[in-house]
């Protein structure tokens, strides 16, 4: 019997046994833990058991002085990634095996899925499962209390503050 999957095969076929989990992982080494777990995957030919692997980010638009602004990006749970997977003996074993992987977060040592409102809030999706448009980048200002600040914008542009 031929183990490789037929044209005819859809991925959504393979979808109903993945679930979503949260690993525990390195802080700071996010994407390098899932380029290795990405490669593990496929040098075990161990596709088919599993799907995304999400590390969740957000969009904060900084301004550094002399009004000069970027765009990055913010691990929105620095330590923690995503992973849809089939869980069984093999696919467990794989990914705790990853150097950098710490545990699956879970109840006395069993990894438990993520439920259907976590994952769509997660990857960015309504109640219906359609993509909600990507927001505008999230403002960050870096002030102290007692920093005086000067409004540039608006109706009370001009005025000063602590």
């Amino acid at each position: 019997m031929d183990d490789q999957p037929t044209p005819e095969t859809d991925a959504a076929e393979t979808k109903p046994n993945m679930e979503w989990y949260v690993l525990k992982v390195q802080s700071n080494r996010e994407k390098s833990i899932k380029t290795s777990l990405e490669r593990r995957i496929k040098r075990e030919n161990m596709e088919e058991y599993f799907g995304e692997i999400v590390i969740p980010t957000q969009k904060i638009r900084e301004t550094k002085p002399g009004n000069k602004t970027r765009v990055v990006e913010q691990k929105l749970f620095p330590g923690y990634m995503m992973i849809q997977m089939e869980l069984n003996d093999d696919t467990w074993y794989l990914v705790r095996d990853t150097t950098g992987v710490g545990d699956f977060t879970g109840a006395a040592g069993k990894p438990i899925a993520m439920r259907p409102d976590e994952v769509k809030a997660m990857l960015g999706e309504d109640e219906a499962g359609e993509k909600i448009p990507e927001a505008e980048p999230v403002n960050k200002i870096d002030l102290a209390v007692g920093e005086m600040v000067k409004i540039k914008e608006g109706s009370m542009e001009g005025f000063e503050g602590t």
